[in-house]
């Protein structure tokens, strides 16, 4: 449980609530864990859960015209989905799916909307959050429609670094780079574009790789380029 209260407190719709209230919160949520390639939600599948990632990641995807997953999104520790269905009583709007094990803390839809009564800076804090999402899908939307490969490969890596990165000394480390593929998939383009487009950031020294962790060297500069 401790652990919980821990990352409750890391969540953003959480900032501001006091360890009481926290406590409150936390004792409402089941813990639930899903193997890595475990789909945990379908879209328009019903939804009656908030989910909550203590430890892990999830892509957010959809399917295209043509059958071929495209990632909205992919989310980690301290991270949150599911609210939308909570929110409107509609189906899920996407698939998620575990891209590692990963651990998530789960509230349901009558306690969520409880939750919200008895702490209205919750719902305030869930509109700037829903709201910086929105603004990265139309981000998203329209490197897709704009840029050529190369680039939107920069924006789904800068985007990335904002998400899951740590921020140190003008640099950023983003520790667990999601795989070539999942990358191919959030930008529209291939996997062998994104191993060139990794290997040209590498030889003009905008970031350093070590396996799956990536160095961005100068955050200021690479967000010039691809913010």
């Amino acid at each position: 449980m401790a652990n919980q209260s821990s990352i409750l407190r890391e969540v953003p719709i959480f900032t501001g609530l006091n360890d009481e209230d926290l406590d409150i919160i936390m004792n409402m949520t089941v813990q639930r864990i899903y193997p890595k390639n475990t789909m945990i939600v379908i879209e328009e599948d019903q939804g009656d859960m908030l989910y909550i990632i203590e430890s892990g990641s999830v892509k957010i995807t959809r399917l295209d015209d043509e059958g071929r997953e495209v990632i909205l999104a992919i989310l980690g520790s301290a991270e949150f989905f599911g609210e939308m269905a909570l929110l409107d009583g509609q189906g899920r709007s996407a698939n998620v799916m575990a891209i590692e094990d990963t651990v998530l803390i789960t509230l349901h839809r009558r306690d969520f909307l409880d939750v919200l009564g008895r702490f209205p800076t919750i719902s305030i804090q869930l509109l700037r959050e829903m709201t910086s999402r929105l603004r990265k899908s139309d981000q998203q939307i329209k490197s897709l429609s704009l840029s050529d490969a190369e680039h939107r490969i920069g924006i789904a890596i800068h985007r990335f670094a904002e998400d899951m990165g740590i921020f140190k000394m003008g640099q950023v480390v983003i520790n667990r780079l999601p795989y070539q593929q999942d990358i191919a998939n959030m930008s529209g383009t291939s996997r062998e574009t994104v191993s060139r487009m990794l290997k040209n950031l590498e030889q003009k020294g905008l970031v350093v790789r070590e396996g799956r962790r990536l160095i961005i060297q100068d955050y200021a500069g690479f967000t010039r380029l691809f913010g």
